[in-house]
Order: C-alpha cells, then structure tokens, then sequence
C-alpha cells in the first residue's frame, strides 16, 4: 500500500463535466503543477472508473483514488466496480460512502476489507459524528466528515458547524487510537475555510466543485495548500 503522510489535499471530480476526458487530464495536470511546490503536502484526485488509467499516466506526485468501489471479488459481477481493477488501472486508494453513494454499515467494513487486500488506501465519509466513530472502528487511513446538506453550498461544515466539527475528530481519534487521520469536507470553498478546518483537529480536505468547478482551479487549490502551510509551518 502507497504511504501517505498528512497533511492532504483529496480533489474529488465527482461526475462533473469540468472532471472527466480530457477536461480531467487537464485538471489533473493543474493539480500536479501545484503539488509539486508544496512537497510537504499530499495531493489525491478521485477520479471517475473510466479516468483512472489516463491520468495515472500522467502523475508524479498526485495520488489517484476511485470514487467508490464494490466489495465484490473477481467474477461474475456485471455492472460493478472490482477493487482489484481499479488497482491495476493506476489507482492507489478509494473514497467509500461519499454521501452521493451511501453504503450500510455492513458494507462499508466489507468495502474496507477487501480495498486493503488489493492495497487501496481507504477514506470513509461520515455525515454525523456518530457515524464518524463508527467507521473508524473499520480502521480505514482517513475519515471524512461531511454534513450532507453542506456539500457543494459554498458554506464549509468548519464555519457553520466548528463545534461538531470537533466532536467528529475527537471520536476518531478516540475508537481510531490515533491510527485514522480525520479530514474535513462539505463546503470548503476559501483559505480561511481550511485554516479553521485544521485548527479543528483535522488533518486535511476532502473537497470538489470549489476546485473542478472554479474558473482557476490552480488558484483555489494554491490557496487551499497556502491555508494548511499557515496552520502547519513549523509543527
């Protein structure tokens, strides 16, 4: 499995026209510009199933996730999303549960189980604090918490809920010991957003539409890693 060390940055494309083809070689090589002057961040694009391989053609040092993968294993699963080619086609890790492709709990663990035996890094998103512990028990890399209802308003979960916020890293940190890394998502759309996300406890962002969508997507992410660089320089 690829080592990752926090802090990071997760681009998710989601299915946004501005993020799949050609327009997704585009961003991506947007990304890996800016990654390559902040070394001590870590970069993640989720991409969609049909992108992974063209764009991990193309990196050096931009991580490459799916955006959801099946728990099924090799066989006659027509239609689903299989851990072990989304491996081979160049990803290095997976989101799970993203509130736009919500799993039961069961299924979550099951996910988890067999993204680690094809050696995917796993981030598991949570809407409530309480699910947040929970899946951390599933002892995923990262835990995402973000309010559904947040997600792609502009109005970042960090601002308008600091206080759940917290609770959500305290519990991972807590059923984790330590060994799961809590990020922030759901309407992270400035620096300011990110600096107080870190504050916070977390450890970096899941974000989207704020990057895919912008009109400069190199100047929102620069800003993004210039928030977390104030938060973290000389820690």
């Amino acid at each position: 499995m690829t080592k990752v060390n926090p802090p990071i940055i997760i681009v998710n494309y989601k299915a946004y026209q501005q993020g799949i083809g050609e327009n997704a070689l585009r961003l991506t090589e947007v990304i890996e510009d800016i990654a390559a002057s902040y070394e001590s961040i870590t970069f993640a694009i989720a991409v969609q199933p049909t992108d992974i391989f063209r764009v991990s053609q193309i990196v050096e040092r931009t991580l490459v996730f799916a955006q959801h993968i099946d728990p099924v294993r090799p066989g006659a699963h027509t239609g689903s999303i299989l851990p072990e080619a989304v491996r081979l086609s160049g990803a290095v890790g997976t989101l799970i549960n993203h509130s736009e492709r919500p799993l039961p709990l069961d299924v979550i663990e099951d996910t988890v189980k067999r993204a680690k035996e094809v050696g995917l890094i796993t981030t598991i998103c949570a809407d409530t604090p309480e699910k947040s512990e929970q899946v951390t028990r599933f002892k995923p890399l990262f835990v995402a918490y973000e309010p559904p209802e947040l997600i792609g308003t502009g109005i970042s979960v960090s601002k308008a809920k600091p206080e759940v916020l917290r609770e959500a890293v305290i519990r991972v940190n807590n059923a984790g010991n330590g060994e799961v890394i809590p990020l922030c998502g759901a309407g992270i759309s400035t620096k300011e957003d990110v600096v107080k996300a870190l504050e916070l406890g977390t450890k970096g962002i899941l974000v989207a539409s704020a990057v895919v969508k912008a009109k400069d997507p190199g100047i929102v992410l620069q800003s993004f890693a210039d928030g977390i660089m104030e938060v973290t320089k000389g820690l």
